[in-house]
């Protein structure tokens, strides 16, 4: 199977999403039309089995983190597996941002989705994104922590010495390129938007790789990412001195619209958790080797309190 799969055809289909009628429904923290009865801060399935909806093709879509080819190389194999385990089609849609995605999610463009650390919190809340899986190994889930590189020929040394520098976040719903750095940086004695001008750059890698050339001073980005550019060869792990590092952060984690069939969300976390990581997925996620249950209430409470800390423009 060709990994990108993106065609006339997916103009032309056409994916049920109907809302349920929220007139009168408890939503906690959720957007309309999304109901949240049960209060563990996630979508429920509408009470009308009429607006489940059971696609005959599944359109999945992964947090843009780097290139298209190097997303192929790891995800490739996954997604002919989920074909074969699911007994329908897949077709990979690539996303260039996270909000993107979030809206993809929202308009029932997409069914599937890997969401980022921070940008989960918003699919959540804002598109019906019912979160069940993330990496993990024997030891438990996977994750990555924030960090602040430089070069490392430069004279930075501490998060204030970035004071009137060019830093680079790589956009607006990212955990460890930009909310993270709102909330935990002012502790450090720099305050983004007031201390330096925050530059988006678009992506991690983006970020990565303007510090490297120069366009950039700094950039908050992430181990994880970081890490896999060194793998790849895309930089050098000699290129960088890191300056702040934060606690360990969840990974990004994969959710399914909350209209979905149950029958259908059932064998979907089945085939995600019977999954072992091949070597490419290895290599490309660290420490990984297969998909683990979340609970997006517990697993994600840290992120959303460190979220509340992050300062209202």
């Amino acid at each position: 199977m060709s990994f990108i799969r993106i065609s006339i055809a997916l103009s032309l289909l056409v994916f049920g999403h109907h809302f349920a009628n929220g007139a009168t429904c408890d939503r906690g923290t959720l957007s309309e039309p999304y109901c949240d009865r049960d209060n563990d801060l996630i979508a429920d399935l509408p009470k009308d089995p009429s607006q489940w909806i059971d696609p005959k093709t599944l359109i999945i879509s992964f947090a843009p983190f780097e290139d298209y080819i190097t997303t192929a190389n790891i995800f490739n194999p996954f997604i002919d597996y989920l074909e074969t385990c699911l007994q329908r089609r897949v077709i990979f849609y690539p996303m260039q941002s996270n909000e993107a995605e979030i809206a993809a999610m929202r308009a029932g463009r997409i069914h599937l989705a890997g969401f980022s650390t921070g940008s989960l919190i918003s699919a959540v809340n804002n598109a019906g994104a019912v979160p069940f899986a993330t990496q993990a190994n024997e030891q438990g889930l996977v994750g990555a922590n924030l960090i602040v590189i430089v070069r490392s020929d430069s004279n930075y040394h501490t998060l204030s010495d970035l004071k009137n520098r060019r830093v680079a976040h790589s956009n607006p719903t990212s955990l460890t390129g930009h909310l993270g750095a709102l909330a935990l940086f002012p502790a450090e004695g720099l305050i983004p938007g007031v201390d330096y001008t925050i530059r988006f750059s678009g992506k991690h890698d983006q970020s990565i790789l303007g510090v490297k050339s120069g366009d950039y001073d700094a950039a908050t980005t992430t181990t994880e990412i970081l890490n896999r550019m060194i793998q790849y060869q895309e930089v050098d792990a000699d290129d960088f001195k890191i300056i702040y590092q934060s606690q360990t952060f969840p990974s990004a984690a994969f959710s399914y619209a909350h209209n979905l069939a149950p029958s259908l969300t059932e064998n979907i976390k089945s085939c995600f958790f019977a999954y072992q990581f091949p070597e490419a997925m290895q290599q490309g996620f660290k420490g990984s080797l297969f998909f683990s249950p979340i609970n997006y209430q517990q697993d994600w409470q840290d992120i959303r309190q460190i979220l509340l800390n992050v300062p209202q423009p």
